[in-house]
């Protein structure tokens, strides 16, 4: 499952350094997470999706299922479309 983070950074105007900063995590972290090169934790996901005012599962690409799965601990999150 990929994250939507470069996706949303650009709608947004705003850059990985700036979310960085936001967070409090390093530059070179925070470029590793929006490549994919490393999985955050489901606390850097909440982080993430605050600083960007969305929705946590709006960090996650859609599935078919609505479904999705933490890159961190495997969970499942069921997604509810009101």
């Amino acid at each position: 499952m990929e994250l939507r983070i470069k996706e949303i950074l650009k709608k947004k105007g705003a850059t990985a350094v700036w979310l960085a900063g936001e967070i409090g995590i390093t530059q070179p972290n925070m470029s590793n997470i929006v490549s994919g090169k490393s999985k955050p934790s489901l606390d850097t996901l909440e982080n993430i999706a605050t600083a960007l005012n969305v929705p946590i599962a709006e960090l996650f690409e859609q599935t078919a299922q609505d479904v999705i799965s933490c890159p961190h601990c495997g969970g499942k999150i069921k997604i509810v479309k009101e």
